[in-house]
């Protein structure tokens, strides 16, 4: 087998068991690898602090990738390294303390995790976090007289639907028509207040106690409070 800068010539008629142990051979120099960029930036940065960087830019290496490769270097000397287990599996245990690192190095080593399966164990190690409850809309209040809330009730049970329904579709109907066609100074329902609505316009027979002019029953009926 030839490795080039550009590729790999495998020998013609390769036994399987030879092929296998040259991928093992590869990933483990591929796996080496980082541990030896990682060594090597912090060798550069503990020497050539001013000129380091000019060595990473000759040589053509990502700076980021490096500086991940150094920093798992540097949470784990050469003596804490486990041949056995991947680079990866020392990244995933580098932001732990040295007690909890050798830990889990062990438990994975004994047990002969993947590195998805180390980490699965430390998640489930992990306190749940309760994830947020979207928070609830606040609720308003609109102060109405009872002789509108009697009226309301009549046209919703004249239309088969239930009250709190009724009202919630006239008034997103209302509101999707102002919003299409804003009314001008002198159209539309006369608003008093911020949250004051005025009733649909209907005939005074349609409310009971019609022989009361409507303006003399508003007057005499008390507010009542409904959920808007």
């Amino acid at each position: 087998m030839l490795t080039t800068r550009v590729g790999l010539q495998m020998p013609t008629g390769m036994a399987y068991d030879e092929w296998e142990r040259a991928g093992r051979q590869l990933a483990d120099v591929l796996d080496s690898s980082s541990w030896w960029l990682g060594d090597w930036l912090v060798y550069g940065k503990d020497h050539y602090t001013d000129r380091y960087q000019r060595g990473i830019r000759a040589v053509g290496l990502s700076y980021q990738t490096l500086r991940n490769y150094a920093w798992v270097s540097r949470r784990f000397d050469l003596t804490r390294r486990r041949p056995a287990l991947s680079f990866q599996h020392h990244a995933e245990l580098a932001s732990m303390p040295p007690e909890e690192q050798d830990l889990w190095l062990d438990r994975a080593e004994q047990r002969q995790w993947t590195t998805k399966q180390l980490r699965g164990a430390i998640r489930a190690t992990r306190p749940s976090v309760p994830q947020p409850s979207p928070a609830a809309e606040p609720m308003r209040r609109l102060e109405v007289p009872g002789s509108r809330l009697q009226w309301w009730h009549k046209a919703a049970e004249q239309s088969g639907v239930d009250f709190e329904q009724w009202v919630a579709a006239t008034l997103d109907s209302a509101a999707a028509t102002a919003l299409e066609e804003p009314a001008g100074p002198g159209e539309g329902a006369e608003i008093s207040g911020p949250e004051a609505v005025e009733p649909p316009a209907g005939p005074a027979a349609d409310v009971p106690g019609d022989e009361v002019r409507p303006e003399e029953r508003v007057g005499r009926t008390r507010p009542v409070a409904i959920s808007a």
